[in-house]
């Protein structure tokens, strides 16, 4: 069956127009006004009929695609696809995708924390923790059981500026994707709500929106993060609930946000009644700026977790709630898996008090530096932007390469890179850039190899390229 004469009526959905479009597509398909096997009209026709650009109609085609709700047919056009969203995330398995320990192969995509002791301090954790076993590991865990491990936290982020907070404003999460979708639960309300992220950004954000069944909204950034007009004027559009954001180090430019700027997002914050989620998973070695949880502490989330630290097989993490809302975020905790599991918070606990965590840590910083500094060596006559203490850098394109080209040809000479457009929301704008992971993991010659495999590719695109 065919219907490419669909025309909804956009007044009922107010906002940015390609999100009021994939709305009115989603709820056409629900209620049958759409039956599975419909034809779509054409990108330019239905822009011609309701007076859009073909670039917005086409990016409400996209969006509802990659929901499962249409599917596209090179020469025959854009059908329902069936009468409720493919359930679940669409995206692969990222660390499925290449398998561990290939030969010769450099990943420098994701941060690899180095080996510098953690599996000799894990093993004496956990036989201490075997000989004093007992009955009580038998039963559930609980909130009120994590409180030792809350005042270590506390004590953990001491060198963070965060405003004055306590151990009753701490709630432990499974890594700090898990924390995303925690505070999430405590913040979102409606069918609809509005998260905004910056137009650039950690791909967790925007899989733990829509997880939540939120629309996500980007927000321009420069090289100081998120834009105040943007931001304001996307409050004003949307009704926003919550924004997601990066203040310390930008996920994957490496910018860092000036006090001023922190201090205009606050207000802008105050003035919309928007919530705000700061991760600080990536993070500069020491900072010496308040945070936005310093600065608004009755409306930021501050994220944070021992992943690029200690070790990313723990999923620790934790958050730093907003003044006199730790029990609302312990409570979603709870809700959600009643506390961690006995075996990773004790051996936390004992890690933290021990100074184990601290020692590893420090250990762990020192091989990141000096890594980050073979980077920078060896790449630094390129566009670079890095920080001291952050484990990726970021590298603009030279005049003859297009990112999405230097990932394929960096990949047949054995080295893993992420482009710009796994940080972009659909239909957004990636800049021609790829991060580069500082990967502690792979050995220092290996290393080292794979960087220059990089710099001579930079040096010599290819005159045909057509990617």
């Amino acid at each position: 069956m065919t219907d490419t004469s669909w025309q909804p009526d956009l007044s009922q959905y107010p906002g940015t127009k390609y999100l009021g479009l994939s709305r009115a597509l989603r709820d056409a398909i629900r209620s049958g006004e759409l039956p599975a096997g419909s034809q779509l009209p054409t990108v330019r026709d239905l822009a011609w009929r309701l007076h859009l650009t073909p670039g917005t109609v086409a990016r409400a085609y996209q969006l509802a695609t990659q929901e499962g709700l249409l599917a596209a047919t090179v020469g025959r056009g854009t059908f329902v696809a069936a009468q409720m969203p493919r359930l679940g995330p669409t995206q692969s398995l990222y660390n499925e995708r290449i398998v561990p320990g290939t030969p010769n192969l450099i990943d420098l995509r994701p941060p690899q924390v180095p080996d510098v002791g953690q599996a000799e301090a894990f093993r004496n954790t956990l036989s201490a923790m075997a000989n004093e076993m007992d009955a009580s590991w038998l039963d559930y865990t609980s909130q009120r059981a994590e409180a030792p491990l809350r005042n270590e936290v506390v004590k953990w982020l001491g060198d963070r500026s965060l405003g004055p907070f306590s151990a009753e404003d701490i709630a432990l999460s499974a890594g700090g994707q898990n924390a995303l979708g925690l505070i999430l639960d405590c913040c979102l309300r409606g069918d609809r709500p509005a998260v905004l992220i910056e137009e650039l950004a950690y791909p967790g954000f925007r899989y733990s929106a829509r997880a939540a069944r939120a629309d996500v909204v980007g927000i321009e950034i420069d090289e100081h993060g998120v834009i105040p007009a943007s931001l304001e004027a996307a409050c004003r559009r949307h009704s926003a609930q919550v924004l997601c954001l990066t203040t310390e180090a930008q996920n994957p430019t490496t910018g860092r946000m000036p006090l001023d700027r922190r201090v205009e997002i606050a207000n802008i914050a105050r003035a919309f009644d928007l919530q705000i989620i700061e991760d600080d998973c990536y993070s500069v070695a020491e900072s010496d700026i308040p945070s936005l949880r310093a600065l608004a502490p009755e409306r930021v989330w501050m994220v944070g977790s021992v992943s690029k630290t200690i070790s990313a097989a723990l999923r620790f993490g934790y958050i730093v709630c907003p003044t006199g809302m730790g029990e609302a975020g312990r409570l979603a905790a709870q809700h959600a898996s009643y506390a961690l599991p006995r075996p990773v918070s004790e051996m936390c606990l004992r890690l933290f008090a021990s100074g184990e965590a601290a020692a590893i840590k420090a250990r762990v910083q020192a091989e990141f530096a000096e890594r980050l500094q073979l980077m920078v060596n060896h790449l630094g006559t390129f566009d670079l932007s890095w920080q001291p203490g952050v484990p990726f850098v970021w590298l603009r394109m030279p005049m003859g390469w297009r990112a999405s080209a230097f990932t394929r040809y960096a990949e047949a000479e054995g080295v893993l890179v992420r482009p710009a457009d796994e940080y972009a929301l659909i239909g957004g704008k990636a800049p021609n850039a790829v991060r580069l992971a500082v990967a502690g993991a792979i050995p220092r010659p290996e290393f080292e190899a794979g960087l220059e495999t990089l710099a001579r590719l930079l040096r010599n695109p290819p005159s045909d390229l057509a990617a």
